[in-house]
């Protein structure tokens, strides 16, 4: 991928630059108007201040700006290596983490769950076969898999391996329907707290024990033939179930696009206003989609047919049907054994957790986060978000983190009720960075300043380039970075940074942010 310099950040990362420099005295030299004299001996040296003492004052001196001065920050730097504190700003107050959320949400999961943790997506066929013909169902049971879909080939791979042991079965024919089973988790798809106008992009997108594609498709407008007339809208891929009211316009040439899409909870109608120039380039944007199961399903079935299995019946969602006798002996767990007539035709495995760890945070992609927050539920004996969250409270107390440091209320940090405290984040990270289990993946997950992931861009060309590690976070007047870096010298360090409640641009308070870090790294 090519990256382009984006002038506005280029500006924004020299402003930091100049932050960090203004914020350094100059360093006056020896005076030789006054060279040592025995008989007026000097006075006894003070001892040196410590060397953090400069890098809090430089610190204050970012936060100082009046840009800043109605925003709330919380921030806490740390040695790992000593584990002495080099800076503090309100660590113990609860405050908005965003995206910070999922370093509590993967740290508890990996600890609960283990790295090798894998999610199955299991594939039977229900019914007898009398000449060529399946006179009944083929069944889907999710474990809640985020990663099963088209990008990766897992889709397709799965939707091979059933299409031909139905064939070497003798089946050309499915009477039945395609059913989803998505009862290993409760059928509650959005976190607590979340705002309603989130729901129809793709960060808010529902969970479900049965996931396809992230759970969002793809709505791509094109303008119309002349101005004022209606634009053209196109889903990917088929069977998202959404239903598009279009009220988008074609606009004057040379306009900007406008294009906003509304959809209330529990509703599968999108509803798209706005316009797009006459002319312009098509544009896309990702949506969610209101039932990942008949999602999954509909893509199953379309997938059977392209295959050359003729399926009479509709793909539908267990929840929906009545007539279930014949399935209902299927357990939800890996080792389900299926009554008479159920015949296993493949078994789909995710990647390990640590590799889904890397989507989770590098990406920082919510969805991720929820499912593992219902995961760890469903490892309990109870598969909902709250149960989840009571076994990721248990795992963080059993490291001698504080309850009431932490408000949990989603796994992802969409929620604006979860809080948490920059020292409960840096008390988090200091004990997987401890862990010998836990450091390695979480490590590696987290994106790297000026190299990837959602730092890609972020303090380039600067000292902390390569230097820092870290989980970013951003959602309306919240921004946080919290995680480690490594200093000039060679120092472990482990830091939160936490920005709230500020009428800033959100731009300006990265800067700020960036800023500290560069900072941190050259103490």
């Amino acid at each position: 991928m090519i990256v382009r310099q984006n002038p506005v950040r280029t500006a924004l990362v020299a402003c930091a630059i100049v932050l960090v420099s203004a914020c350094r005295p100059a360093i006056r030299p020896a005076d030789p108007a006054h060279p040592a004299d025995p008989a007026h001996p000097a006075r006894p040296a003070r001892p040196a201040r410590p060397a953090h003492s400069q890098l809090e004052r430089d610190i204050d001196a970012i936060l100082a700006r009046p840009a800043l001065e109605r925003g709330y920050w919380g921030v806490l730097v740390k040695s790992l290596k000593t584990g002495e504190t080099l800076y503090a700003r309100n660590p113990k107050k609860l405050m908005m983490p965003a995206s910070n959320m999922k370093i509590v949400t993967l740290a508890a999961s990996a600890d609960r769950l283990g790295w090798d943790y894998t999610y199955t997506t299991r594939f039977f066929s229900v019914g007898p076969i009398e000449a060529g013909v399946l006179q009944g169902d083929v069944l889907v049971v999710g474990s809640g898999d985020p990663s099963f879909g088209l990008t990766d080939g897992s889709a397709a791979s799965a939707f091979d391996a059933c299409a031909e042991r139905l064939k070497a079965m003798g089946v050309r024919t499915i009477l039945g329907r395609i059913i989803g089973d998505d009862n290993a988790f409760d059928d509650e798809g959005l976190g607590f707290g979340w705002s309603w106008d989130d729901l129809p992009d793709d960060y808010a997108a529902p969970v479900s024990a049965l996931q396809f594609d992230e759970n969002a498709a793809r709505v791509t407008v094109t303008p119309g033939p002349a101005a004022g007339e209606i634009a053209g809208v196109g889903i990917e891929p088929p069977g998202s179930g959404l239903t598009i009211d279009n009220r988008l316009r074609t606009g004057a040439e040379g306009s900007t696009a406008s294009i906003q899409a509304t959809r209330l909870p529990g509703s599968s109608r999108l509803e798209l206003r706005g316009s797009i120039p006459l002319g312009s380039a098509p544009t896309t944007r990702v949506v969610s989609v209101d039932n990942p199961t008949l999602f999954l399903v509909n893509a199953f079935r379309e997938g059977l047919i392209a295959r050359g299995i003729d399926v009479r019946g509709p793909a539908v969602d267990i929840d929906d049907i009545d007539d279930i006798d014949h399935i209902d002996h299927i357990d939800h767990v890996a080792n389900a054994r299926p009554r008479d007539h159920a015949i296993e035709l493949t078994t789909h495995r995710s990647p390990p957790l640590s590799m889904l760890a890397m989507r989770l945070m590098k990406a920082s992609q919510n969805l991720y986060a929820e499912t593992l927050l219902k995961t760890l539920g469903a490892a309990s004996g109870t598969p909902t978000a709250l149960a989840g969250r009571t076994q990721a409270e248990v795992a963080l107390q059993a490291w001698g983190i504080a309850a009431d440091g932490m408000i949990l209320r989603d796994g992802s940090g969409l929620s604006r009720y979860d809080y948490v405290t920059p020292e409960t984040l840096v008390a988090i990270l200091t004990h997987v960075a401890g862990d010998e289990k836990l450091r390695g993946p979480f490590d590696a997950s987290l994106p790297i300043a000026g190299r990837d992931g959602t730092l890609a861009t972020r303090m380039k060309g600067t000292p902390a380039e390569g230097m820092v590690r870290a989980k970013t976070g951003s959602m309306a007047n919240v921004r946080a970075l919290s995680g480690y870096a490594t200093t000039t010298a060679g120092e472990p360090l482990v830091f939160s940074i936490i920005a709230n409640n500020f009428e800033a641009p959100g731009a300006f308070i990265v800067t700020a942010i960036d800023a500290i870090v560069v900072r941190v790294v050259q103490n």
